[in-house]
């Protein structure tokens, strides 16, 4: 007789990366990091809650309702966020002409996040990836544009892995490897700069994937 694996629910939460904006295959990273883990033995199901353009304080209005409706109760479960990248750019609007997000108020709302969603079981967190400067800014209407440069992201960056660490959250680094990573770089280009297409998703799932610390969320909830 089959051994029927513990279903595990996973809310992956974010922005236009979680979406997989720029995925020619629309496979995105979330849906790649579920196969490997069935790959593996895990009867994992992923819901995407990736939007488009979103801070955090557009998540932040949302993402509880959504994980109540997806992640109930007796289900094994466990949310991913990765959110941020939006917060550090340079929006040029009738409305604003600075930062969407202060660095201090997107850390303090992403932890606030994470904190809360520990009621959904063990929470993971996703820092933001590299763009390719001389793309920017993107304008996705007339009147705004977005301009994404790679110092403030890494100030994002590191100020999220900081605080990550002084609250024993699990933080995982991907600005850092990708910037150095020719592959992430070429994906990159083509599409629009901030979003790869789908060589890049896949190096994305493959390092969470092997990432320990969702390994570990792995084995805890299939017991």
């Amino acid at each position: 007789m089959a051994t029927i694996l513990p279903q595990i629910r996973v809310g992956f939460i974010g922005d236009s990366i979680t979406h997989g904006t720029g995925d020619e295959t629309l496979l995105g990273w979330p849906t790649r990091v579920a196969q490997a883990a069935r790959a593996d033995g895990y009867d994992v199901v992923p819901y995407n809650l990736g939007v488009r353009a979103d801070t955090s304080e557009l998540v932040a209005a949302r993402w509880e309702a959504e994980c109540d409706a997806r992640l109930p109760e007796p289900f094994k479960r466990a949310t991913v966020f990765a959110v941020g990248i939006n917060d550090s750019a340079h929006e040029k609007s009738p409305q604003r002409d600075g930062a969407r997000v202060e660095l201090e108020r997107s850390t303090e709302l992403i932890i606030r996040m994470i904190k809360t969603a520990r009621r959904f079981g063990p929470s993971l967190w996703v820092g933001p990836t590299p763009v390719i400067e001389a793309m920017m800014p993107l304008t996705p209407f007339k009147g705004l544009s977005y301009r994404f440069a790679n110092d403030a992201i890494a100030r994002h960056n590191e100020a999220y892995a900081a605080r990550a660490a002084a609250e024993g959250i699990a933080y995982l680094d991907l600005f850092t490897p990708l910037s150095a990573d020719p592959g992430w770089e070429a994906s990159l280009r083509t599409t629009d700069g901030l979003h790869p297409g789908s060589g890049g998703y896949a190096l994305m799932a493959r390092r969470f994937a092997s990432w320990p610390a969702w390994q570990v969320v792995l084995a805890d909830l299939k017991r």
